[in-house]
């Protein structure tokens, strides 16, 4: 058996920035750290920081007047940040720069004047996060029947945004749904999904053709791993998310010469290095690494935290 292990996998340098934070957070201030909502959509890096002194809520109410709070990667909406500030909370914004991107084209949108079609997932905290920017002027979209349905004044300056974990297939099936029903509609310079989901996207579509068994590993509330699961699904793929090795199956590799592992990107190398031993030692298989494309992306570090280093 062979196993082709993709790159780019893993964390994204979002991803690395969020958990820095956290990381650094718990060791500047000290335990406990409160953290809106999970820092990234991964179970074994929400156990891991649980264990070292965080507190993840999904509620400002969970958190005790004058405490420290860590904002997740997933951005936040200004009534909370504003609610945060009433509680006398002592805030940390690690909100992806990516995820920012699209708030502030949500604000340049909305002060326009514009209706904003945002392109997501119902209940995602980044959706969450970004609608709470321009609720007025924000509908949600997730697929094209939902853009049939649109019923907005002819006259009216139509623009569209994206969640930034999205298949770039699905978007590009919602977008020109979009454009065709509304031909002069704006649109962001520069494309919302982030260059990380569209790598580890690019990657199943190159690497799955060659394999018999596609294995992403991520939590089943990331929405970028669910989409690298589908797309391998789409290409005909036996295909999988999985959390850890204990999700290996050994049932899926009957008549496998070849599998393909990749990761979404909130989830840590580690897990993907004990898939990899579980299957050599299983199944006695040989690695080979396929490089699709370089990541040398890095943000820095929000300014609250930096100030205490």
């Amino acid at each position: 058996m062979k196993i082709l292990l993709t790159a780019p996998r893993g964390f994204c340098a979002g991803v690395n920035m969020a958990i820095e934070c956290l990381d650094l957070a718990i060791k500047t201030l000290g335990a406990p750290i409160y953290v809106y909502h999970e820092i990234v959509h991964n179970k074994h890096v929400v156990e891991t920081f649980q264990g070292e002194g965080a507190i993840f809520v999904d509620s400002l109410a969970e958190v005790p007047q004058g405490a420290n709070l860590l904002f997740s990667a997933h951005g936040i909406s200004p009534e909370i940040r504003e609610l945060a500030k009433q509680r006398n909370l002592f805030a940390i914004d690690a909100t992806c720069p990516l995820v920012t991107k699209v708030h502030l084209e949500a604000i340049r949108y909305a002060k326009s004047g514009y209706t904003i079609l945002l392109i997501g997932h119902a209940g995602h905290d980044e959706v969450l996060g970004t609608m709470g920017e321009a609720p007025e002027n924000m509908i949600l979209v997730e697929d094209e029947d939902d853009v049939a349905a649109l019923d907005i004044v002819a006259g009216t300056e139509v623009a569209y945004l994206t969640q930034t974990t999205l298949s770039v297939d699905d978007a590009d099936r919602i977008i020109a749904a979009i454009r065709k029903k509304f031909p002069a509609v704006h649109s962001p310079p520069k494309a919302d999904i982030c260059y990380a989901t569209q790598n580890r996207q690019e990657a199943i579509r190159i690497v799955s053709a060659e394999v018999d068994l596609v294995l992403v590993v991520g939590s089943q509330n990331s929405s970028n791993s669910q989409r690298l699961k589908e797309i391998a699904l789409e290409l005909d793929r036996q295909a999988y998310l999985i959390d850890t090795a204990s999700d290996i199956d050994d049932a899926w590799f009957t008549e496998v010469e070849t599998v393909m592992i990749t990761a979404g990107a909130s989830a840590p190398e580690v897990l993907v290095e004990e898939c990899v031993d579980y299957i050599k030692q299983r199944f006695g298989a040989d690695v080979e690494l396929r490089t699709i494309r370089d990541e040398e992306v890095h943000f820095n570090l929000p300014k609250e935290l930096v100030k205490l280093l």
